[in-house]
């Protein structure tokens, strides 16, 4: 298959770049950007430089759309709304790592991002691209909205639970870190070194653009799912997201009794990791893989559960979670191309 990549320089398209040139499947791949179109990326990227030769490619919608098989687009937010109309309709299929397609209802994502939404019928047509949870509608779909890295580590960890019913929607609370290159490429004070080295900080309290995301699907799964309440944490390291997820259970459960729920649910998919009774997860061990680790307690004194999920949040928050969408849209083995084994350490 023919892929490209627009937005090819920021963090979501290198590991884009670094995981697509290693898939069984993709002949050729060709990258954009609209910043720096005629520069060698492996001069931008030389840890990349194993003697290949990529020059960056202007965006030309019309050729794209009937010359690829599919496009990755790892743009900023407000880019992808303006640019997927213009894919739209050819050969090419799109999976977009932006926030632009993954809100149901315009008004939403005019109120969270800030910008002006794509156009209503792009956004009919866009698939959520959770496989473990959507992997039907995936596979025949012609544009995915790849979820993003918070979403998709919160809701792996609350779908089993909420689609049985088993904690109060209203109880609900979701305490989330994540390390600096969620923040993307460019620079602010918030992400310079000097102040997040041996800092810990809250940001955008009840503000983040990923909580209306979280509440379209937990109302997808539940009527009777409710807003939640989401923190969002910069930790200094470079990557993972740890999302620790309270909620009260509406019956008595033991915590026996809610893992043999999660690995009911999750018993065929690949990629999700539940540990035993006992064991939690930390980031490094799915550094630099797709997978998601969930632990589980069950407080008897409380009645309330604790889920702890987590990912990296470029790769199953980004770019290995888009590869996984693409192969599933091509009816490819869902693994192919992605890493089976953690680095460490």
């Amino acid at each position: 298959m023919k892929a490209g990549i627009v937005g090819a320089t920021g963090y979501g398209g290198i590991e884009l770049f670094r995981l697509l040139n290693d898939h069984p499947h993709i002949e050729s791949l060709t990258l954009f950007s609209s910043s720096q179109a005629g520069e060698e990326f492996e001069n931008i990227y030389q840890q990349l430089n194993i003697g290949s030769n990529h020059i960056l490619q202007d965006v030309e919608p019309d050729r794209m759309k009937d010359e690829f098989d599919v496009i990755f687009l790892a743009t900023p937010a407000g880019v992808s709304s303006k640019l997927t109309p213009n894919l739209r309709g050819g050969h090419a299929k799109v999976v977009d790592l932006s926030g632009d397609l993954r809100l149901a209802d315009p008004s939403d994502y005019t109120q969270w991002y800030k910008k002006d939404p794509a156009p209503s019928e792009v956004l009919q047509d866009a698939v959520y691209g959770l496989p473990e949870w959507n992997d039907a509608e995936i596979s025949g779909a012609e544009v995915i909205a790849n979820p993003g890295c918070y979403p998709t580590a919160t809701l792996l960890g609350l779908g089993p639970v909420i689609k049985e019913q088993l904690v109060d929607p209203s109880s609900i609370i979701v305490d989330a870190k994540s390390g600096v290159s969620g923040a993307g490429k460019n620079p602010n004070p918030l992400t310079h070194f000097a102040h997040t080295q041996e800092n810990f900080q809250i940001y955008k309290v009840n503000q983040h653009q990923h909580i209306p995301e979280i509440e379209q699907q937990l109302k997808r799964w539940d009527d009777h799912a409710r807003p939640i309440t989401f923190s969002t944490h910069l930790v200094p390291m470079t990557r993972g997201i740890m999302a620790t997820i309270y909620g009260t259970l509406n019956k008595d459960q033991s915590v026996q009794d809610v893992l043999e729920v999660y690995q009911s649910y999750y018993k065929d998919q690949p990629f999700v990791r539940i540990r035993e009774e006992g064991q939690f997860p930390c980031t490094k061990d799915v550094y630099q893989t797709n997978y998601c680790d969930i632990g589980i307690a069950v407080d008897e004194r409380t009645n309330r559960i604790t889920i702890v999920s987590v990912i990296d949040n470029l790769m199953k928050g980004a770019a290995s979670q888009a590869i996984q969408n693409m192969n599933l849209l091509f009816g490819l083995e869902e693994t192919a191309g992605l890493p089976r084994y953690p680095l460490y350490p």
